[in-house]
Protein backbone atom coordinates (compact mmCIF):
# COMPACT_ATOMS: atom_id res chain seq x y z
CA UNK A 1 0.00 0.00 0.00
CA UNK A 2 1.66 3.60 -1.28
CA UNK A 3 1.90 5.51 2.09
CA UNK A 4 3.01 9.43 1.91
CA UNK A 5 4.67 11.37 4.52
CA UNK A 6 4.91 14.96 4.04
CA UNK A 7 7.58 17.22 6.02
CA UNK A 8 8.86 20.53 6.11
CA UNK A 9 6.70 22.88 7.33
CA UNK A 10 7.46 25.62 9.46
CA UNK A 11 6.59 29.44 10.74
CA UNK A 12 8.27 31.69 8.47
CA UNK A 13 8.26 35.30 7.69
CA UNK A 14 6.74 36.88 4.81
CA UNK A 15 9.47 36.62 1.58
CA UNK A 16 10.97 33.47 3.53
CA UNK A 17 11.77 30.30 1.69
CA UNK A 18 10.72 26.52 2.78
CA UNK A 19 11.17 23.17 1.07
CA UNK A 20 8.39 20.43 1.71
CA UNK A 21 9.46 16.87 1.27
CA UNK A 22 6.84 14.19 0.27
CA UNK A 23 8.44 10.77 0.88
CA UNK A 24 7.14 7.42 -0.22
CA UNK A 25 6.79 3.72 1.07
CA UNK A 26 5.28 0.91 -0.36
CA UNK A 27 5.44 1.37 -3.78
CA UNK A 28 8.04 3.23 -6.36
CA UNK A 29 6.80 6.72 -6.57
CA UNK A 30 7.59 6.99 -9.93
CA UNK A 31 4.51 4.85 -11.57
CA UNK A 32 2.71 7.79 -10.20
CA UNK A 33 1.87 11.29 -10.62
CA UNK A 34 2.05 13.56 -7.48
CA UNK A 35 0.85 16.71 -6.30
CA UNK A 36 0.77 19.28 -3.58
CA UNK A 37 -2.53 20.86 -2.31
CA UNK A 38 -2.91 22.94 0.52
CA UNK A 39 -6.01 23.80 3.11
CA UNK A 40 -6.48 26.84 4.88
CA UNK A 41 -8.67 26.56 7.90
CA UNK A 42 -12.24 27.04 6.94
CA UNK A 43 -11.90 26.30 3.39
CA UNK A 44 -11.55 23.55 0.86
CA UNK A 45 -8.19 21.31 0.03
CA UNK A 46 -7.28 22.80 -3.39
CA UNK A 47 -4.20 22.13 -5.74
CA UNK A 48 -1.06 24.14 -5.70
CA UNK A 49 1.37 21.64 -7.65
CA UNK A 50 2.15 18.62 -9.88
CA UNK A 51 4.59 16.57 -11.64
CA UNK A 52 4.38 13.54 -13.99
CA UNK A 53 6.32 10.30 -12.71
CA UNK A 54 9.52 10.98 -14.55
CA UNK A 55 8.86 14.65 -14.04
CA UNK A 56 8.94 15.49 -17.19
CA UNK A 57 5.61 17.53 -16.51
CA UNK A 58 4.92 19.74 -14.23
CA UNK A 59 2.17 22.48 -13.20
CA UNK A 60 1.15 24.92 -10.96
CA UNK A 61 -1.49 26.90 -9.44
CA UNK A 62 -1.52 30.56 -10.72
CA UNK A 63 -1.09 32.43 -7.77
CA UNK A 64 2.33 30.17 -6.90
CA UNK A 65 4.12 30.23 -10.50
CA UNK A 66 7.23 31.72 -10.36
CA UNK A 67 7.46 31.36 -6.59
CA UNK A 68 6.89 27.70 -6.01
CA UNK A 69 8.62 24.72 -7.36
CA UNK A 70 8.31 20.88 -7.88
CA UNK A 71 10.65 18.53 -8.08
CA UNK A 72 11.11 14.72 -7.70
CA UNK A 73 13.98 12.51 -6.73
CA UNK A 74 13.02 8.88 -7.42
CA UNK A 75 16.27 7.25 -6.00
CA UNK A 76 14.82 8.41 -3.12
CA UNK A 77 11.24 7.93 -3.36
CA UNK A 78 10.26 11.72 -2.50
CA UNK A 79 9.01 14.75 -4.39
CA UNK A 80 10.06 18.13 -2.89
CA UNK A 81 8.01 21.39 -2.96
CA UNK A 82 10.48 24.22 -2.95
CA UNK A 83 8.88 27.96 -1.72
CA UNK A 84 10.24 30.91 -1.93
CA UNK A 85 8.70 34.28 -1.49
CA UNK A 86 6.28 33.07 0.86
CA UNK A 87 3.45 35.42 1.84
CA UNK A 88 0.58 35.58 4.42
CA UNK A 89 -2.00 33.51 2.54
CA UNK A 90 0.47 30.39 1.90
CA UNK A 91 -0.80 29.77 4.92
CA UNK A 92 -2.09 26.58 5.62
CA UNK A 93 -1.72 22.71 6.23
CA UNK A 94 -0.09 21.13 2.70
CA UNK A 95 -0.54 17.48 1.70
CA UNK A 96 0.97 15.61 -1.30
CA UNK A 97 -1.31 12.74 -3.02
CA UNK A 98 -0.39 10.34 -5.66
CA UNK A 99 -2.81 10.13 -8.95
CA UNK A 100 -2.96 6.03 -9.19
CA UNK A 101 -4.07 6.37 -12.21
CA UNK A 102 -1.46 8.26 -14.53
CA UNK A 103 2.01 8.11 -14.76
CA UNK A 104 2.97 10.54 -17.39
CA UNK A 105 1.31 13.41 -17.16
CA UNK A 106 -0.44 15.48 -14.28
CA UNK A 107 -3.43 17.35 -13.46
CA UNK A 108 -3.62 20.00 -10.64
CA UNK A 109 -7.10 18.63 -9.58
CA UNK A 110 -7.85 16.97 -5.83
CA UNK A 111 -10.42 14.77 -6.73
CA UNK A 112 -8.00 13.15 -9.20
CA UNK A 113 -5.53 12.25 -5.60
CA UNK A 114 -5.40 9.30 -3.29
CA UNK A 115 -3.12 8.34 -0.54
CA UNK A 116 -2.75 11.85 0.84
CA UNK A 117 -0.44 12.15 3.77
CA UNK A 118 -0.98 13.59 7.20
CA UNK A 119 0.18 17.41 6.11
CA UNK A 120 2.46 19.48 7.32
CA UNK A 121 1.84 23.14 8.78
CA UNK A 122 3.25 25.82 6.74
CA UNK A 123 2.33 29.26 8.76
CA UNK A 124 3.66 32.62 6.85
CA UNK A 125 4.07 35.46 8.90
CA UNK A 126 4.13 39.25 8.43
Amino acid sequence: QLQLVESGGGLVQSGGSLRLSCAASGFPLDNYAIGWFRQAPGTERVGVSCISGYGAVTDYQDSVKGRFTISRDNAKNTVYLQMNSLKPEDTAVYYCGADLNVQAMCQISVGLYDSFGQGTQVTVSS
